[in-house]
This record gives C-alpha cells, sequence and structure tokens, in this order.
C-alpha cells in the first residue's frame, strides 16, 4: 500500500481512506483503453493524407488532389469524397450500435470484461486493416474497430469513476482523457515516420500498428480488480467489501459500503433500466448524458484533429509538413491534458468548461478570419510561411483551451452523474451520442468545409457560446461528491431539483436528512 493523500470528500460524506498504490495502478492501466480511440483518431487524418493510400483505396480523391495542386484550383474542396469520408465515420456509427451491447456486458460480466473484449476486436480490426486489399476489407476493419471503441469507451470512465476517491475522482478519470492524447500523438508520429517509407506501403504499418494500444489494453483487462460498486451489483457482497478495504486502504469502511449496498438495493427494484432512465428524477442525468457529448462533438475538435494534416496540406503545408504541425498540435493536446489532471478537483468542473470555452471561442474566431482573408470564397490562395505559422498558433491555443475543458470533461461528467441503477443505460448513451455526433460531422466536415469555407470555424464558434451559456445555467459542480451521493447535488439545483421528490433521496441513512438542511458544500455553482 502507498501512503497516502488522505480523501476528505467536501461535498459530501467524509469517507476514511487514502489512494492506494492499488488504485493507481489500477486507474493507470484502465485508462490505456483510451489508446485506442486516440490512435485511430490520430491515424485516420494521417493515413488519408498520404498519396499511396489514397492511389490504392481512393484514385478519384487522389486524382482531384493533383488538379487542384496543378491548377491552383479550390483548396477547400480537393478531399470532398464521400467514399473516404465513410472510411473514416465506419467505425464511429459500429461504436455507437456497440455501445448499447456494452451496456449489458458491463452490467451483468463487470467492467473489466467489457473492456477486455473491446481489446480483441480492435486487435482483430487492426490486423484487417493492415493487411487490406480493398476497401471493403478496410472498411470491415473499421467496423470491428468501432466495436473495441464501443466497449472500451462505455466500460473505462465508470471503471474510473468508481474506484477511484471522490476527493480524486477528476484527476483520475482523466487519465482516460490523457491516454486518448498520448494515442493521437503517437498516432502523428508514427505518420510522420512511415510517410517516409519508399515503396509506398507506410499507410499499412501506421494502420497495422493500432495493436499495439488493443494489446495493452486487452492483456492489461485480464489483470484488473472489479470494482466494489460492480461486485455488489453482482451479488458478490463478501468479495466487494474486502475489495473496498483493499481500494481505499483502509479497515474503516463500513458507512461507505452501507452506501454502495443501498445504492445497490435500490438498483435491484429497477427491472428495466432503459424505460427507468425516462423518468422525471433522472431528467437531469439523461439531459447530461445527450447534451454533454454532442456539445464535445460541437466544439469541433474532432475536425482539427480528424483531418489536422488534411486541413494544413490545405493551407499549402507539403505533406511532411502537414504531418509535422499534426504532431506540433498533438504535443499542445497532451501538455494541456495534464493542465486539467491537476486543476479539476481544486477549481472544479465548471470553471475549467467556462474558461475553455472562452478560450476556444476567441481562437475560432481568428483562425476563421486569419484562413477567410487569405483564401476567401474563392479557396484559392498562396499562404506565406509566417502566416501559416499564426494560424497553427492560435489552432494551438485551441487545442489546449479543448484539452483542459470539453475534453476530459465530456467524459467526466457524464461518467460520475448516474446512480448505479441507470449508471449502464446512461453511459451507453453518453458513448452512443458522442459516436452518432462525432459521425455525422465526420460525414458532413468535409462536403461542408467545401461548401461553408471559412464560415465553418464560426459555425463552431457558435455552438460554443451555446454550450458554455448552458454550462454557466444549468450544470452544477460535481467534485468531491462521492458518486452515489449525487442526487443530492441535483436536488439542490435551482432548475433540476424540481424533478427530484424528496421521497427520491434515500442513498444511505443520513442522506435525507441532510438533504433537506440543504448542506451547503453539495453541488457548488448555478444554484
Amino acid at each position: 500500500m502507498a501512503g497516502g493523500v488522505v480523501v476528505n470528500t467536501g461535498g459530501g460524506k467524509d469517507y476514511p481512506g487514502k489512494l492506494t498504490m492499488f488504485v493507481l495502478l489500477a486507474c493507470i492501466v484502465a485508462a490505456t483503453g483510451g489508446l485506442i480511440f486516440g490512435y485511430d483518431i490520430g491515424i485516420s487524418g494521417g493515413v488519408t493524407s498520404m498519396n499511396p493510400f489514397l492511389m490504392k483505396f481512393f484514385p478519384s480523391v487522389y486524382r482531384k488532389e493533383q488538379e487542384a495542386e496543378r491548377n491552383q484550383s479550390n483548396q477547400y474542396c480537393k478531399f470532398d469524397s464521400q467514399l473516404l469520408t465513410m472510411f473514416t465515420s465506419s467505425l464511429y456509427l459500429a461504436a455507437l450500435v456497440a455501445s448499447f451491447f456494452a451496456a449489458t456486458v458491463t452490467r451483468v460480466a463487470g467492467r473489466k470484461w467489457s473492456m477486455f473484449g473491446g481489446g480483441v476486436t480492435f486487435l482483430i480490426g487492426a490486423a484487417l486493416n493492415g493487411a487490406a486489399k480493398d476497401v471493403v476489407m478496410l472498411i470491415l476493419g473499421r467496423v470491428l474497430l468501432g466495436i473495441g471503441v464501443g466497449f472500451a469507451n462505455q466500460s473505462v470512465p465508470v471503471y474510473l469513476s468508481e474506484m477511484a476517491p471522490a476527493r480524486l475522482r477528476g484527476m483520475l478519470n482523466i487519465g482516460f482523457q490523457l491516454m486518448i492524447t498520448i494515442g493521437i500523438l503517437c498516432a502523428n508520429l508514427i505518420n510522420y515516420g512511415t510517410a517516409k517509407i519508399k515503396g509506398g506501403w507506410g499507410w499499412r504499418v501506421s494502420l497495422a500498428l493500432a495493436a499495439v494500444p488493443a494489446a495493452i489494453i486487452a492483456v492489461g483487462a485480464l489483470f484488473l480488480p472489479d470494482t466494489p460498486n460492480s461486485l455488489i451489483e453482482r451479488g458478490h457482497t463478501d468479495s466487494a467489501k474486502r475489495m473496498l478495504k483493499r481500494v481505499r486502504g483502509t479497515e474503516d469502511v463500513e458507512e461507505e459500503y452501507n452506501d454502495l449496498v443501498a445504492a445497490s438495493e435500490e438498483s435491484k427494484l429497477v427491472a428495466h433500466p432503459w424505460r427507468n432512465i425516462l423518468r422525471p428524477r433522472y431528467r437531469p442525468q439523461l439531459v447530461m448524458a445527450i447534451v454533454i457529448p454532442m456539445f464535445q462533438q460541437l466544439t469541433g475538435i474532432n475536425v482539427i484533429m480528424f483531418y489536422a494534416p488534411v486541413l494544413f496540406k490545405t493551407l499549402g503545408f507539403a505533406d511532411d509538413a502537414s504531418l509535422m504541425s499534426a504532431v506540433i498540435t498533438g504535443l499542445v493536446n497532451v501538455f494541456a491534458t495534464f493542465v486539467s489532471i491537476v486543476t479539476v478537483d481544486r477549481l472544479g468542473r465548471r470553471k475549467l468548461f467556462l474558461q475553455g470555452g472562452a478560450q476556444m471561442l476567441a481562437c475560432q474566431i481568428v483562425v476563421g478570419s486569419l484562413i477567410g482573408a487569405k483564401f476567401g470564397f474563392s479557396g484559392v490562395a498562396e499562404i506565406p510561411k509566417a502566416y501559416a505559422a499564426i494560424v497553427v498558433l492560435f489552432i494551438c491555443a485551441y487545442v489546449a483551451g479543448f484539452a483542459w475543458s470539453w475534453g476530459p470533461l465530456g467524459w467526466l461528467v457524464p461518467s460520475e452523474i448516474f446512480p448505479l441503477e441507470i449508471r449502464s443505460a446512461g453511459q451507453s448513451i453518453n458513448v452512443s451520442v458522442n459516436m452518432l455526433c462525432t459521425f455525422i460531422i465526420a460525414q458532413a466536415f468535409l462536403p461542408m468545409l467545401c461548401r461553408f469555407k471559412f464560415i465553418l470555424f464560426f459555425f463552431f464558434g457558435a455552438w460554443v457560446v451555446v454550450m458554455t451559456i448552458f454550462v454557466a445555467l444549468f450544470l452544477p459542480e460535481t467534485k468531491n461528491v462521492p458518486i452515489e451521493e449525487m442526487v443530492l447535488v441535483w436536488k439542490s439545483h435551482w432548475y433540476w431539483g424540481r424533478f427530484i421528490r424528496d421521497e427520491d433521496v434515500h442513498v444511505g441513512a443520513d442522506l435525507e436528512m441532510r438533504g433537506a438542511n440543504g448542506n451547503g458544500k453539495l453541488g457548488g455553482g448555478a444554484q
């Protein structure tokens, strides 16, 4: 056992315990589930900007690109191909469907087996993609990758939120987003290297190396302990108590254990979590499960990350330089995520959301204006190196704003707000909405870039305004609140409180009384 960080849950009960080495290692291993998602986001955009890959699978895009460069024609439209975007976004459609099946596996078999299944499926998809002979094989591989992502994204954030002490839940949960950013960066570096391979088969290496993060999470999952919440949910109460003592590093777990059992008993009364989640008492969680992932994608981040190499190529960078620029944004993404890890449990979720939103909006206005001033609506221009460097600088500032706000918090907040009885269903809705919006934006981005031109940045900027106002008004502060006491946060909120009756609040012996007494520490923020 590691010596420790004493856990004072601040907003809720002061459960005894410390951050043990056991929990830290379990959370690091589980968080590697983010590597597969990140690697894929980074690899797709890089591979689709490699000429040998385009020549083999998407010759019409390659011809259009060559024509655009020869004739100095419209830079906005040269990558516009529905087949090419279908390759990229088929993964997200598969992940959307898979997340619903993952909910059942996560609930019935436990979180770790859902992660294991995701890793194995992703591994098979990586092998198919690396050996692809035609577009059908390529897209079939992408679908298997998507199933893997759906399972991992469904189970990992929930696992991390359940294992972590309330005081450090934000920090440990953001390990998932950190792994996503590391996956993106590794993919960018690999693309930069494989693009230089003579003989035009570098793209195969890029796609096949997805097997490495898949193997890490698949093997790692075998060694992970189950969370106490999951063990209780599946009827293993004695094992759950032993596990709780081990993860908290203390024998004094009776109070927390009783709260977990109370939450589990309540969850057993719910025969149909999918129907139950529609009840008024779960309205705030349902709204957040839909709105937060939708807004996360409408920041426009995946547009930047998917297509960073394509975007930089459009700005007039050479092939190599465009991949290098993507590496730069990848590095910014990783380091800015550390800012979130350090601050999320001190400053809280709301402050990071609001600051990040303001920074992203400013950067989108500047980038849109700079690109618009040069390319205009014709899409034809020569951009000086210094000018392009300024565009990259503001794109990096935008990525940083996202990486310490909507990036990690878009996964953290939905994973920590659901009561046990609807947790698997709620997380599935969160993942599926995220994947659906990613799919729609991935399908629509290149046609929109072709038609909207630089106005596209202002389009996403307008959404950032909407989401920042939404957070300011409707998202209460959830830092330091034990996960099974989160109902008190919603009960004391100025708007959501109307959906939750007093009799709906019964997590443990004295919570109802404390909720009625209006514990001011709970659910700070817009109340």
